[in-house]
């Protein structure tokens, strides 16, 4: 027992036994500063420096930009942008896939492997409403007289954007037409004979969606322009642009020609397509 009380006794006066650390200077052995130090104080001010700096250290990563160059860390900002970011990922590449598919559908629409009515993902829809509203939208006789009417002062003013603005179509050529519009023959087209060469234009501002060569069709360029409108031009004897270019109304894209096997004489064959139907490119174009 007396040894025990004897060893704590000698442990505490080894913890505040005084210590004296003095700084010489190495040439003169001059004092230049000193502390009184015990093992309790080392101890002491060794946990609260440890302390300190964990505390800093973490405040400082904490209220700083440094924890987001800690890996795994992610801060709610950045978590919420990632989510935005992926949420208008995903909706890009729906929106790219829509694209395809319609660009894809133009595609088997000029080569024969498709209905003008599947072009358009809403166009079986529309023609069954259109069917079995049939009835309901029949004109009257004055509202008849009134489009006629109206549809003869707009021959040449053309399509409108829905907007109370109107998309001006330019003719893409100027000939005799020896070919008309005529969907009971599949003829969804007007064949402008012309002398071989001879520049044809944008009808309208667009992008060129398709600048290719066809064995049936020769060398064929299709331009999609606003509210879905699509312009084809087939038979050239050579192109002036390339898929994905953005033409401006009356910019050369080609040289009419006679290209193809399906052709008789140099001429262009024009075509017009909104939302997926054929219309007839006379009701807004002069070609003469």
């Amino acid at each position: 027992m007396a040894r025990k009380t004897s060893g704590k006794k000698s442990f505490r006066k080894r913890l505040v036994h005084k210590y004296r650390l003095l700084v010489l200077n190495e040439d003169t052995f001059e004092e230049r500063f000193s502390f009184r130090l015990n093992r309790l104080n080392v101890f002491v001010i060794t946990v609260f420096s440890a302390l300190a700096l964990i505390v800093g250290t973490t405040l400082l990563i904490a209220l700083t930009p440094l924890k987001e160059y800690i890996p795994g860390y992610a801060s709610t900002q950045l978590i919420k942008q990632a989510a935005s970011l992926s949420e208008l990922t995903d909706s890009l590449q729906q929106r790219l896939a829509a694209n395809d598919t319609y660009l894809q559908s133009i595609r088997e629409v000029l080569t024969g492997n498709l209905k003008p009515a599947a072009l358009n993902k809403d166009s079986i829809i529309e023609a069954v409403a259109r069917e079995v509203d049939a009835q309901l939208l029949a004109a009257s006789k004055e509202d008849s007289l009134l489009r006629e009417r109206v549809q003869q002062e707009d021959k040449y003013n053309p399509l409108s954007d829905g907007s109370g603005q109107e998309i001006v179509l330019f003719p893409p050529i100027s000939g005799v037409i020896t070919g008309t519009y005529d969907p009971k023959e599949k003829h969804y087209a007007v064949d402008i004979a012309t002398v071989k060469n001879t520049p044809v234009k944008a009808t309208a501002d667009g992008t060129v969606i398709l600048a290719e060569w066809t064995a049936d069709t020769g060398y064929v360029v299709v331009l999609r322009h606003k509210d879905n409108l699509i312009s084809v031009y087939k038979h050239n004897a050579s192109l002036s642009v390339a898929q994905g270019d953005l033409v401006k109304s009356g910019e050369v894209i080609a040289a009419s020609g006679n290209t193809g096997s399906l052709t008789t004489g140099p001429h262009l064959h024009f075509e017009l397509w909104s939302e997926g139907y054929p219309i007839n490119p006379t009701n807004f174009i002069d070609f003469n």
